[in-house]
């Protein structure tokens, strides 16, 4: 009864209750409470998820946490696009790299430069690094960029057989990718260098039933804040057009909050100098942002008859381009450094500012 009695348990279901009591479309004042309670339910899915991971052991930890936030993304995107139709026929494509955008620019450059900050330099496995990398860089290519560029459909569309294609090819690299975490290779995601035990502690016994309950309740506090993230998109649009700023903006702002369990939960990481985890956590869910939201989303739109825009613009495609570069750079030696950290997040101020003035 006293484990059911701690906030980490409190707060979600509260969160819950208040969303499904549907006073949050109606006040501005519970529309805060609502804003106050997603960002607790945030802090309630990282507690629940480091609870997880000290039991399950690495990379599973960081796997479940990825994957539980992309199931959940993926959902809402299906549901959203069941809804709103043609409409919605860019939102995977929008949504896919805004989260890619925030992953390797934000999310990597903040947990480089805070950890570079505290610790100096710190050390990573470049093994586990190429292969995250290279089954980004041909699932970015396959979904975000062959299709502004074939000819068998006008526009950034694919046919269906290429759609088909770009789907299996999403499934197979990640699925592989998973094997060598998980298996063949699973000692590159574990080498950190010597340095990492610089601030080890003794690892915490977990018991089955808080173990069962932090993964439950993992996906309670995961599940509300996406859902509060779309309830308050209506207000954050209407903040942000009253600002004279383009709607595109609020996808970005909706990617951010979902993601921010993984980015909490990485920056903790590099600042107990476990940098390796950190990009585990990172390069694991951009691999997962694709490659299990664009299968899904394809195999609904095909079902459906729904068109699916997925191509870039040259613009995007040569950010994206810039982004994925100057990681590559930045983690191809083992070490970190504050500047790859600063760098990237001048990337990710780019996107956002020419965003705003295009």
């Amino acid at each position: 009864m006293k484990q059911l009695l701690q906030w980490t348990i409190i707060i979600p279901a509260l969160a819950w209750i208040l969303f499904f009591s549907g006073l949050v479309d109606n006040s501005s004042i519970f529309q805060v409470i609502a804003s106050i309670l997603l960002i607790l339910s945030v802090m309630s899915a990282v507690h629940h998820s480091e609870i997880i991971a000290e039991r399950v052991g690495e990379p599973y930890g960081t796997i479940i946490l990825a994957i539980s936030i992309t199931v959940i993304e993926v959902s809402i995107i299906v549901s959203l696009m069941l809804s709103e139709g043609s409409e919605a026929a860019s939102l995977a494509r929008d949504t896919v790299y805004a989260a890619t955008m925030l992953i390797l620019n934000g999310i990597i450059g903040l947990c480089l430069l805070i950890g570079g900050l505290k610790h100096y330099e710190q050390n990573f496995s470049v093994s586990s690094v190429t292969i995250g990398l290279v089954s980004l860089v041909s699932i970015i290519v396959f979904t975000l960029v062959f299709p502004t560029f074939t000819e068998s459909v006008a526009g950034s569309y694919y046919s269906t057989p290429q759609l088909v294609f770009a789907s299996i090819a999403c499934i197979v690299i990640y699925s592989s990718f998973l094997f060598a975490q998980t298996s063949r290779y699973r000692q590159y995601f574990l080498t950190v260098g010597d340095d990492e035990n610089e601030d080890a502690v003794e690892p915490i016994a977990i018991d089955n039933k808080t173990f069962y309950t932090s993964l439950v309740f993992l996906i309670v506090s995961l599940g509300i804040v996406v859902l509060l993230a779309k309830t308050l998109s209506p207000t954050i649009e209407s903040i942000i057009v009253s600002y004279h700023l383009p709607k595109t903006l609020v996808g970005v702002v909706i990617a951010a909050i979902i993601l921010l369990p993984e980015a909490i939960a990485a920056i903790i990481a590099a600042r107990k100098n476990r940098l390796q985890t950190s990009i585990n956590l990172a390069l694991g869910s951009a691999l997962a942002s694709i490659g299990l939201t664009i299968p899904s989303v394809a195999a609904v739109c095909i079902m459906m008859d729904m068109p699916i825009i997925l191509g870039l613009d040259i613009k995007s495609i040569v950010l994206l381009a810039l982004s994925v570069f100057t990681v590559m750079l930045s983690l191809s030696k083992g070490k970190s450094n504050i500047v790859y950290g600063v760098v990237l997040l001048v990337n990710l101020f780019a996107f956002v500012f020419l965003m705003i003035y295009p």
